[in-house]
């Protein structure tokens, strides 16, 4: 099992050539803090906040990964509309949630 750390989802993570279908869950930020994760986190600046939120080294790494069953797959998602470029602090009425994506 992989487990990794991203701040989107897309649907190239998926085979296409089969049907896939994929569970989202909310998660705690303690169990993705704790998770020992790969970063696929594509942006620097998201990195940081990632870095500062979970009290540890989130790399900014732009890969791409197929999932598979054994997977998990956290997902950063800023709530509150975009950041503004070169923002490596959460602004006020903005927040970040986790979710652990996996297939089914």
């Amino acid at each position: 099992m992989s487990i990794y750390l991203g701040n989107a989802f897309s649907l190239q993570m998926l085979d296409p050539d089969i049907s896939n279908t994929i569970q989202v869950d909310p998660v705690d930020l303690n169990e993705v803090a704790k998770a020992d994760f790969i970063s696929m986190v594509g942006h620097a600046d998201t990195a940081i906040i990632l870095s500062r939120i979970l009290g540890r080294k989130v790399v900014m790494n732009r890969a791409s990964h197929r999932l598979t069953k054994e997977d998990v797959y956290y997902v950063a998602q800023v709530v509150g509309g975009r950041l503004p470029e070169g923002t490596t602090v959460l602004p006020e009425g903005k927040k970040m949630r986790f979710f652990k994506v996996t297939l089914i």
